[in-house]
């Protein structure tokens, strides 16, 4: 079913708050306002808008760490502000400023960010498990990077995910380098969704640049996996335009990538691609496209308010959270 013209603005909306928030971040960081370090989204937000914008609130999703699950989050009906606090140590942060981008939000259906790549497979397992026993409709959504796709763990789990018979979405953002590692060299296909034929699933491949292509793809294996058909998995095919993380060189192989590669690149910017064929198809204006990066402009002005005006957080009550009585 073709997406409607407010689905599609939605779309492109969450694309531009996610490149504001993302743009935040970078720059706090480079404030010293920021804790710890930062894995930038900007290229490859896409994926994470496309796939989780029109999730149910009760579904779960497992975010990928470009942009420290922002683009997931934002798209799933987060609200930012309490995750900016959170990597800035305020006790205003979702987990009271104590994990910095390990986010967990239950009333979103976030629920963890995992340190460990490929520690993602399990815990969606068994969110899928328990969607499946309490027969309330609910799916889990799974994205993960083309270099998580080498860890054992998923291929253990996306054989339970098809043997079960889990509502699980697998959803592969490949940006083609798992950090400094060409996808090329790491896979001997050309396609990592291929990996889903072993284990029964059907999968696809989509523009990851293109968030309408996205979203359509991973509606329809939500709506399959909804339906009690099972996982299904969707390799979205993107870019990253920043290094791995902020401050380390951006090496592709044994080489840093060309400034021509990533200008090349830019042409297809997510934003882009999308506000133009909104605009030809006349589901946008320019007063429009003017109106929504404003009002994300106030949007993250309001959450980085929020964020410096909150007291930091203390040390106690930190036995409290690890440890339940």
């Amino acid at each position: 079913m073709p997406l409607t013209k407010e689905q599609l603005i939605t779309l492109y909306t969450n694309l531009v708050r996610t490149r504001a928030f993302d743009e935040l971040f970078v720059r706090r960081l480079s404030e010293g306002r920021l804790l710890g370090f930062f894995h930038p989204a900007e290229g490859g937000e896409a994926p994470g808008v496309g796939a989780c914008s029109f999730l149910r609130p009760d579904d779960y999703v497992l975010p990928h760490l470009r942009g420290h699950g922002m683009p997931h989050t934002l798209s799933k009906g987060g609200d930012v502000k309490y995750y900016l606090a959170e990597h800035t140590g305020k006790a205003t942060g979702c987990c009271g400023g104590r994990s910095t981008f390990h986010g967990v939000d239950p009333a979103i259906g976030l629920m963890g960010a995992f340190g460990t790549i490929g520690s993602c497979f399990p815990v969606t397992v068994g969110l899928g498990l328990a969607a499946k026993k309490n027969k309330r409709g609910q799916v889990v959504v799974c994205c993960f990077g083309d270099g998580t796709s080498n860890r054992g763990t998923f291929h253990e789990c996306a054989l339970m995910a098809n043997n079960w018979k889990l509502p699980v979405v697998f959803v592969c953002e490949n940006n083609g380098i798992s950090m400094f590692v060409p996808v090329e060299e790491s896979h001997p296909v050309k396609d990592i969704s291929s990996l889903a034929q072993g284990y029964g699933m059907p999968a696809a491949v989509v523009d990851g640049q293109d968030v309408i292509a996205v979203a359509e793809a991973v509606t329809a294996a939500v709506d399959r996996a909804r339906a009690g058909k099972g996982p299904s998995m969707i390799e979205a095919k993107c870019y990253r335009y920043c290094s791995h993380a902020i401050g380390i060189p951006d090496f592709k192989g044994g080489e840093l990538r060309s400034q021509k590669e990533i200008d090349e690149m830019r042409k297809r910017d997510a934003i882009l691609l999308c506000r133009e064929r909104l605009l030809a198809q006349g589901v946008l204006s320019q007063e429009d496209v003017d109106r929504i990066a404003q009002k994300a402009e106030e949007e993250v002005a309001a959450a980085e308010k929020f964020a410096d005006e909150s007291p930091i957080a203390e040390p106690t009550g930190l036995e409290q959270l690890l440890y339940a009585k």
